[in-house]
């Protein structure tokens, strides 16, 4: 396959780098929180790279490897997807809260709240997330989980697979599920292709649709269409319109938003 024909999520992100690198490709907002926090194309490839580098480098993920991602919705689960993908890796999506499903998976990385639970499971390999605006750690931690945040700094921002990814390899692992690399790329285009995405456009998706849509959907599909996001983490309904406007969200995705198209329905 040519090198502009992306064959794995990792040449999407690489190929949307080269068009747009600059352009806001993941803005995200927690309503809880009061968080805005904005990365284009590359700086998400910079957070990739490295996650990919601590990944490889510090736990042997490669090829053949599984990935549970026990992670909500967030700008930092899209880097540790795309870096688990860029390894050539398969990963478990646990997003929806079901840890009774991590057996077999060679590392998880969960969110600093659900830690708990998988520490009394026995997990040996385990990274934990703040999920903190300005990347921090986990403050007051004490358990036996290494803290991503802490971990990520000291990897580079370009990365290179010690093993050759192959498409053809398991990619997602979503409930009943299973995805190749490749087939990852070919469902969110064809995806894209049925939300009617365009090039362009900004797409504004809450974390509750994200979460039941799965990452092909909220993260993949705008990735292949050349779209950007506005993801809103415990999003407060009467803000969305005042949000759509300022950030100039041109269609919805499981969202009623007046004025705007919502992908996916009859216009």
């Amino acid at each position: 396959m040519g090198p502009d024909i992306p064959a794995t999520p990792a040449d999407l992100l690489a190929a949307r780098v080269r068009a747009a690198g600059t352009a806001p490709l993941i803005t995200h907002y927690d309503d809880a929180t009061g968080e805005r926090v904005e990365l284009s194309a590359t700086t998400l490839a910079n957070w990739v790279a490295k996650t990919a580098n601590l990944l490889q480098d510090e736990f042997d993920v490669g090829p053949g490897s599984t990935v549970a991602v026990a992670l909500p919705v967030h700008w930092q689960t899209a880097a540790v997807l795309l870096g688990a993908w860029s390894c050539g890796a398969a990963v478990l999506d646990t997003a929806a809260e079901d840890d009774d499903r991590l057996d077999g998976a060679d590392i998880v990385l969960a969110a600093a709240d659900r830690l708990p639970p998988l520490e009394d499971q026995g997990i040996e390999e385990l990274l934990g997330l703040s999920l903190h605006p300005l990347g921090m750690g986990m403050a007051g931690y004490v358990g036996p989980a290494r803290d991503f945040a802490l971990e990520v700094r000291a990897h580079g921002d370009h990365f290179s697979p010690y093993a050759p990814v192959d498409p053809a390899a398991p990619g997602l692992l979503l409930g009943g599920v299973q995805l190749t690399l490749g087939g990852l790329v070919e469902t969110a285009q064809e995806l894209a292709g049925r939300l009617g995405l365009s090039p362009g456009d900004r797409v504004l998706v809450d974390d509750q649709t994200a979460t039941a849509a799965g990452p092909v959907a909220w993260l993949l599909a705008p990735l292949a269409a050349g779209a950007s996001l506005v993801l809103c983490r415990h999003a407060f309904a009467d803000r969305l319109p005042g949000r759509a406007e300022a950030e100039r969200v041109t269609a919805t995705l499981g969202l009623k938003l007046d004025g705007i198209r919502e992908l996916g329905r009859p216009a």
